[in-house]
């Protein structure tokens, strides 16, 4: 738990992921945070493994009344949807979802437009992809995530997070082509609990973080 085991913050959590991914071969890696939350953790493993960082951008289909709990996912770029055990669970069937993912859509792209503007995804073909996340609960956005990347065609998709549910590990092991956690406890109930201080991440900082990016990558010439 905080204060034994578990990160101070995302930026702590951040330099764990890295050293661990650091005994993995990367090929040309580009580092994705899932936003908001994922991008301070993406943004200290991309400086670490001297990689490019982005965003990419999924949303949680949460059920009707209950928006939290998530019963499906998107992404970008991607025209499908994943549609977890769950929503019929809560009574939410084909139909009813297929609504549900149109709303938001909606706002999947707003976050799009806010965060990358025009500005197109880097090239992916051929190239390891890391997608970082805070921590993974159900991890069905991240699932979607994945999933939508395999369109790229690339190299390979890892996806790392500092903590998640052992269980959530061994299903998305099946959909990465490798997951990576520092921690993946027993009993594990949320990745808040983790960490010491997991204050909202704003769009705000996410910008910040992107732009500073942008600014050492461009000072280094593009490479």
């Amino acid at each position: 738990m905080p204060g034994r085991i578990g990160f101070r913050d995302r930026r702590d959590a951040g330099e764990q992921l890295a050293t661990q991914l650091g005994t993995h071969r990367c090929t040309d890696p580009v580092v994705l945070g899932l936003p908001r939350g994922g991008v301070p953790v993406a943004f200290v493993v991309a400086r670490r493994l001297d990689a490019l960082l982005d965003v990419f951008v999924a949303r949680k289909v949460g059920a009707p009344g209950h928006e939290e709990f998530g019963i499906g996912a998107i992404a970008e770029g991607w025209g499908d949807a994943v549609m977890s055990d769950s929503a019929a669970l809560v009574g939410v069937g084909p139909v009813r979802f297929a609504e549900l993912v149109r709303r938001e859509q909606v706002e999947l792209a707003r976050r799009v437009g806010l965060y990358r503007g025009r500005r197109p995804l880097p090239t992916l073909t051929d190239r390891d992809v890391i997608v970082v996340d805070d921590g993974l609960a159900t991890g069905v956005t991240a699932e979607a995530a994945v999933r939508a990347l395999r369109m790229h065609r690339p190299a390979r998709v890892v996806l790392a997070v500092p903590v998640a549910a052992p269980e959530t590990v061994a299903r998305l092991a099946a959909v990465a082509d490798d997951v990576v956690a520092v921690l993946a406890p027993e009993g594990f109930n949320a990745a808040g609990s983790w960490y010491d201080d997991f204050s909202p991440t704003s769009d705000r900082e996410v910008l910040d973080l992107l732009a500073e990016t942008a600014a050492r990558w461009e000072a280094q010439g593009g490479r």
